[in-house]
């Protein structure tokens, strides 16, 4: 029954109550007739009172209109929606319930290629001699070898120049420019040395520059781990040379993330580089050991040339070259040591190895898939059915088809596929099974 009709049916019933029209000043159940100008009016006509309108009568009859109307249209969207849910090719989300939007959250993987988060080989070469004065890229394999990938980068630099040949130019030595590039990209406005743990400024620094497809947005705080070997007394003047590691003492060195606020400046987040292990944290936390700063949004790891230079038995007795105008290539040194540390064997009983781990914020967006027991029971697969009348396959799928769901696909409103989610294993779905699959779109 639809509206036209109920309206056909009210305007069909008595119409009670009703009294005829009078004029000004008629009385109630009377009708006062109007006088002609020609002729006396006659007595006015006695009208019958009829009964008092019975309102709840009609109010009733129109609730009961209302109500068989009301089911009738929810009868009809029920048949639809089982239609439509038998033979159910897409879903609209509900954005409020089955969308979460801006969900953020860190990840972190190991620094070095395929993902590894400790690096024990070290390599070096194919770069020019003039590059070699700046800097030297470290590869995790022979560079000869397929798919070797530089890792990181050391350099040497000092405020003064010292420790390196200016080649017959004037205060332009190689030590000299490493150490101006990396305080105008590190330190703020006005600094102009780099200030080491308490307060002590330094003009010679060791710089480790991490690969930056290697290190996505960050250096992950408190989860990387440099070993350095003491530098044998023997070293030439030249690291380039035959630099020798000694001692069976590693020096390994982290942040002090877990012991204090990183300093904010114009670089990010900076912590200071203390000696210590990701296993057992600083050593002696009340009065730690400072050997540079690191820059975790950078990617870079600054130590202190003064500090390495500690000769006392048992320190890493770098022995820098800062003489003037003298070729020392010192960032070799800093090779070798880290290089040379994968020769022993760490606590754990593995060779100690340059630990490092990248960190990435990432935002994304879930979608929660609700695939209720009376949807997607059925298969466009030509092999879910038989004949030319459509029949199952399966004798056993009559009144109980079964299927399995191995993909999800997103759209948008014009049935475009956007996204496609694989689910690992396929997942039963029947007429008494339900399932609730979360995509997760990250972006």
């Amino acid at each position: 029954m639809n509206v036209n009709n109920i309206i056909d049916k009210l305007r069909q019933q008595p119409r009670h109550g009703v009294l005829p029209r009078g004029g000004r000043g008629a009385a109630r159940g009377r009708v006062a007739l109007p006088q002609s100008p020609r002729q006396e009016a006659p007595a006015p006509r006695e009208v019958q009172e009829l009964p008092a309108a019975p309102v709840e009568s009609v109010n009733e009859q129109v609730q009961q209109l209302a109500r068989q109307l009301a089911n009738e249209i929810i009868a009809e969207r029920d048949q639809m929606s089982a239609v439509a849910r038998l033979g159910r090719t897409f879903t609209k989300f509900d954005t409020v319930n089955d969308v979460v939007s801006k969900q953020k959250e860190t990840v972190t993987a190991g620094l070095w290629s395929d993902n590894l988060a400790s690096l024990t080989t070290f390599f070096t070469g194919s770069q020019t001699s003039s590059q070699k004065r700046y800097y030297a890229d470290v590869y995790h394999k022979d560079i000869s070898a397929t798919g070797t990938a530089v890792q990181f980068a050391v350099a040497y630099g000092h405020a003064a120049g010292s420790g390196s040949s200016a080649l017959g130019t004037q205060n332009d030595s190689p030590s000299r420019a490493v150490y101006s590039q990396y305080r105008q990209l590190l330190l703020n406005p006005g600094d102009s040395r780099f200030t080491i743990g308490t307060g002590v400024s330094t003009d010679s620094i060791y710089v480790i520059n991490f690969k930056r497809n290697r290190l996505r947005e960050r250096l992950d705080a408190g989860n990387f781990e440099l070993p350095l070997r003491c530098i044998s007394s023997s070293r030439p003047l030249n690291a380039t040379g035959s630099v020798n590691v000694s001692s069976s003492i590693v020096h390994t060195l982290i942040d002090d993330s877990s012991l204090a606020s990183p300093t904010v400046g114009d670089s990010g987040n900076v912590y200071n580089i203390v000696s210590g292990s990701i296993n057992d944290g600083v050593f002696n936390s009340s009065a730690p050991v400072y050997y540079g700063l690191a820059y975790p949004d950078h990617g870079v790891l600054v130590l202190d040339g003064t500090v390495l230079d500690n000769s006392t038995p048992g320190q890493l007795n770098f022995q820098t070259n800062t003489g003037s105008n003298s070729e020392g290539n010192n960032h070799y040194a800093l090779f070798h040591s880290i290089s040379g540390s994968s020769e022993l064997t760490s606590p754990t009983g593995d060779a100690y190895g340059f630990l490092a781990r990248n960190s990435e914020q990432i935002t994304s967006t879930h979608y929660f898939v609700r695939v209720k027991n009376a949807e997607y029971n059925f298969s466009n697969n030509p092999s879910f059915t038989t004949g030319s009348n459509g029949e199952f396959a399966q004798t056993t799928f009559v009144n109980d088809p079964k299927v399995y769901i191995t993909t999800v696909g997103l759209y948008n409103d014009n049935r475009e596929l956007l996204a496609v989610a694989k689910l690992s294993k396929p997942l039963l779905k029947s007429f008494s099974r339900e399932a609730l699959i979360r995509v997760k779109l990250d972006f």
